[in-house]
């Protein structure tokens, strides 16, 4: 029996369609039509992914989520009618690990959960003590606890912020463009019209900020880098 996807999803034709494509690729879907049926599957069924849209009756998918990251770092696929920057924002904020805007193709999304899967299972393989941890100026990161400290001064990131961090922080002064930095972070190489990289890269900088930390550099037309060279 394949990975178990929750899909949370109120337009029921969809969600059937998106159902019947990922069962063809050998995965077990499983359907919700409101954010409150949607909380009590994931409960009872510990998927391996949740494809939540945001615009939900009873609980809406931004409270959905939120639930979901109290107990759970497993990946979540936004999915929304809006194509505001705010929604995106304020949906990768909370911890969802990518965001696809309708209307979209069932193949692509697929190739998203394939993605997100890939990603999310190599984050469970165990590593080996030299790539624990790693040091850049004053930060240090361990890859194992995903935990970041700032002068031994515990951080708070998210997940797909700290996936960001270790990826460049791991590749100091190598410069990427945003699509190596969204192959290299969410394991897709099509990026399209998807700004995720500009968002993550903000929100890092924005806390890294708050500690005089601006090892984050723009390469103009070309992409970013890190480094601690001023």
């Amino acid at each position: 029996m394949g990975k178990k996807i929750l899909i949370i999803e109120d337009e029921k034709d969809l969600a059937k369609i998106l159902g019947a494509y990922l069962e063809v690729e050998g995965f077990e879907a499983e359907i919700a039509s409101d954010g409150q049926e949607g909380l009590k599957l994931f409960e009872e069924i510990k998927p391996s992914l949740v494809l939540l849209d945001i615009m939900l009756p009873k609980v809406d998918g931004i409270q959905v989520c939120k639930k979901i990251r109290e107990s759970s770092d497993v990946p979540v696929i936004m999915i929304s009618a809006k194509n505001g920057e705010m929604d995106k924002v304020i949906a990768l904020g909370i911890g969802a690990d990518d965001y696809v805007t309708k209307p979209f193709s069932p193949l692509e999304l697929v190739a998203r959960v394939k993605a997100q899967l890939r990603r999310y299972e190599k984050t469970m393989e165990p590593l080996t003590d030299s790539l624990q941890e790693l040091s850049l100026g004053r930060l240090r990161l361990n890859k194992t606890s995903y935990t970041v400290w700032i002068d031994e001064e515990t951080v708070s990131f998210t997940t797909k912020e700290f996936d960001m961090l270790y990826y460049l922080a791991s590749h100091e002064n190598q410069v990427f463009t945003k699509e190596q930095i969204y192959q290299g972070v969410w394991g897709y190489s099509e990026i399209g019209e998807d700004n995720s990289v500009t968002v993550y890269i903000n929100r890092l900088r924005d806390k890294l900020s708050k500690y005089q930390i601006d090892y984050i550099k723009t390469v103009w037309g070309v992409g970013y880098k890190m480094t601690t060279v001023l």
